[in-house]
């Protein structure tokens, strides 16, 4: 048995539960190492007690879940025995009275149909706080996605050129990343000029867009062996201005406060405060958005960097520093990269340049 399936039923004692029914397919890839699920459709649930674990999907998958699978019990379930079916069974089997359940993932429907046979349940997120602290073969998978991401920057680098539009490169990004045994963890967020002010701007087809002297903004992230990459990089096509050098530098240097003052302070909400008061205090608008955020099998997870955060940053978690400056009609600055927490401090996991490139 594994050592997170073990985690997990110790957290199923300390939490007071009898069983817990896993629903999320990130968790079901965490737990299991099978990605074969759809994310967009209902194909599976773990359902897991003290000592006993199973997995509950369709025909379509059984053949894979006895050779992948081999940890958990296999329920064959259809329109004959469907899930609720299926769990009811082992609600009387184990006498289970109090579920537990991920109620940010389940639809209010399944919630409902769910309670027909367990009339307590309570939320459980243990699970996520375990997913935060990545163990050494999670780092090396995130290191090899960010390696990849790096690649990507330096060849889309090549591709800005006059007459291109935000959409191709996008398209480039993706091509890139397939063609060296990867996926997109996100679609990415190309922006030229003025859109680059609009910090989740979805590329559009306008070639005329890039003009001399605009802000170029490329987020994008890699998906490889389930886990992602995230980072964000602003070159220059020509010749920058001075007042976007110095948004640029301002961004930068809030970057960088953050990053330094991990070394020393572990609260998410203060380290959001260092780079944030600094934006600010040159005369800046705040950042509209959380200052990070964890990444691993999803590119959004546990820890949240933000002003509101209870989050502890511990040794083991990895994270995104995202600050970014955004002016209406002018443009915006946003440099993340994404780092984890060690005995010895913060450590880059992503490489790519962050001096001025004017291409």
């Amino acid at each position: 048995m594994s050592a997170l399936l073990v985690k997990l039923q110790k957290e199923i004692i300390k939490k007071n539960s009898d069983a817990v029914l896993i629903s999320s397919v990130s968790n079901i890839i965490y737990l299991t190492g099978y990605s074969g699920f759809s994310r967009e459709e209902r194909e599976a649930f773990l359902f897991i007690t003290k000592n006993q674990q199973y997995i509950l999907t369709d025909g379509r998958y059984a053949q894979d879940v006895k050779k992948l699978i081999p940890d958990f019990k296999l329920i064959e379930i259809s329109s004959k025995i469907p899930a609720t079916k299926a769990l009811n069974e082992l609600k009387i089997k184990y006498k289970i009275k109090k579920l537990g359940i991920e109620e940010n993932d389940l639809k209010i429907n399944e919630h409902r149909a769910l309670k027909k046979y367990f009339t307590q349940t309570q939320n459980f997120d243990a699970i996520n706080i375990l997913r935060s602290i990545k163990n050494n073969d999670e780092i090396l998978k995130i290191e090899k996605a960010c390696k990849l991401g790096d690649e990507v920057f330096y060849y889309i680098l090549k591709r800005i050129k006059s007459g291109v539009s935000e959409k191709e490169i996008a398209s480039e990004i993706e091509f890139f990343v397939k063609k060296n045994g990867g996926d997109i963890s996100f679609p990415p967020i190309v922006a030229f000029g003025k859109n680059s002010a609009v910090p989740h701007h979805v590329p559009t087809h306008n070639s005329k867009l890039l003009a001399h002297n605009s802000i170029v903004l490329l987020d994008f992230g890699v998906k490889l062996d389930n886990y992602c990459s995230d980072m964000t990089r602003v070159v220059f096509f020509g010749k920058p201005t001075t007042e976007q050098k110095k948004i640029y530098e301002t961004v930068l240097q809030a970057q960088q406060k953050a990053i330094d003052m991990l070394g020393t302070i572990r609260n998410a909400s203060k380290i959001d405060s260092a780079a944030r008061d600094y934006i600010v205090s040159k005369g800046y608008p705040s950042i509209p958005h959380s200052l990070g955020h964890g990444i691993g099998i999803n590119v959004h997870e546990l820890p949240h960097i933000s002003p509101n955060s209870k989050n502890v940053l511990k040794d083991g978690m990895v994270f995104s520093i995202e600050p970014g400056i955004y002016l209406p009609n002018f443009g915006g600055v946003r440099i993340e990269d994404l780092i984890i927490l060690e005995k010895a401090g913060p450590r880059l996991l992503t490489h790519s340049p962050k001096n001025i490139i004017e291409i």
